[in-house]
């Protein structure tokens, strides 16, 4: 059966956030979508699946609080089973950075919209930031993108602090997946005093949905939390799997690496395997596979996250 995949999120001030939750769930069950949403004081953000009719009834019952009446929102269909349960879960943040008073309610950088992205990125003057993790970073970036290499958001203030002090006066441009982590970026960077901020509005995704490929100044493909595993431009899937064993994106070069074992281990996480480690992962390919066999679910094969 095909499933409508939908992506969002919106900063707002939700101090009811708990009030909402409860709601909120009643509204997915009823409709039989699934997927993980986190809320907190400072918005929501969201990966959900199911029906078109069940995810659009989610999308309108979240519209109908004024504070979400404007919500964009990414889909894309899928004949695969993207969920196998629904989570809402209350965080201090909707994208952590580990700093809540870094709040883009109450100030962010100005919105780049795709058709004007390249001249801003072109300018010689602008420190062009990638705001993502390093394994994204690795499969795909911006031409001349600088790398935090970082291996989770929440080392990012460490990377300003020690690498962009004496940046403050510079104009800083900034991208991520879709949108949230380089918004939540530069409300941070405004808190610390940078005078000019830019981030790409609808992030990587919303790029490469617009942009010609002949003028794009992407290179690579992009990471996406979900099975695709990675896209490019006109959003079409790209060419990357996930190692199960360590979760890591594998190019076309890592799936013909004789390290790699569907399941079990890939060259980034095959020194590491241990005879028990490997047992493990082996009996859990072999319960995956006799789930498949049986046509039911198991859960833990697919990625479970809303990071954007």
């Amino acid at each position: 059966m095909t499933q409508t995949v939908t992506t969002f999120y919106r900063f707002v001030d939700l101090p009811d956030c708990e009030e909402f939750r409860t709601r909120l769930e009643a509204e997915c069950k009823t409709h039989s979508v699934l997927g993980t949403i986190i809320l907190a004081t400072e918005g929501l953000n969201a990966t959900i699946a199911g029906s078109k009719a069940g995810v659009w009834a989610v999308l309108a019952f979240i519209r109908s609080d004024a504070r979400f009446a404007d919500m964009p929102h990414r889909e894309c269909k899928t004949e695969r089973e993207t969920f196998h349960r629904l989570r809402l879960i209350i965080r201090p943040e909707i994208v952590t950075l580990g700093d809540p008073s870094a709040n883009p309610n109450k100030a962010a950088g100005k919105y780049v919209a795709p058709e004007d992205w390249n001249e801003l990125i072109s300018d010689s003057d602008v420190l062009l930031i990638d705001t993502r993790n390093d394994y994204e970073v690795e499969l795909g970036t911006f031409k001349n993108a600088v790398n935090p290499n970082t291996a989770a958001f929440g080392e990012w203030d460490a990377f300003v602090q020690k690498n962009l002090s004496e940046s403050k006066k510079q104009k800083v441009a900034m991208f991520c997946t879709g949108g949230i982590r380089c918004e939540k970026a530069s409300a941070h960077l405004l808190k610390e005093g940078f005078e000019e901020v830019y981030h790409l509005q609808g992030g990587i995704l919303k790029y490469l949905q617009e942009t010609k490929p002949e003028e794009s100044l992407w290179e690579g493909e992009c990471f996406v939390f979900d099975h695709r595993v990675t896209v490019v431009h006109g959003l079409e899937r790209g060419t990357c799997e996930i190692c199960f064993g360590c979760r890591w994106p594998l190019t076309p070069e890592d799936l013909a690496s004789p390290a790699y074992e569907p399941g079990i281990c890939c060259p980034r996480c095959i020194d590491a395997l241990t005879p028990e480690l490997r047992a493990r992962r082996e009996e859990r390919q072999r319960q995956q596979t006799l789930a498949r066999q049986r046509g039911e679910k198991h859960i833990g094969q697919l990625i479970e996250t809303p990071e954007q």
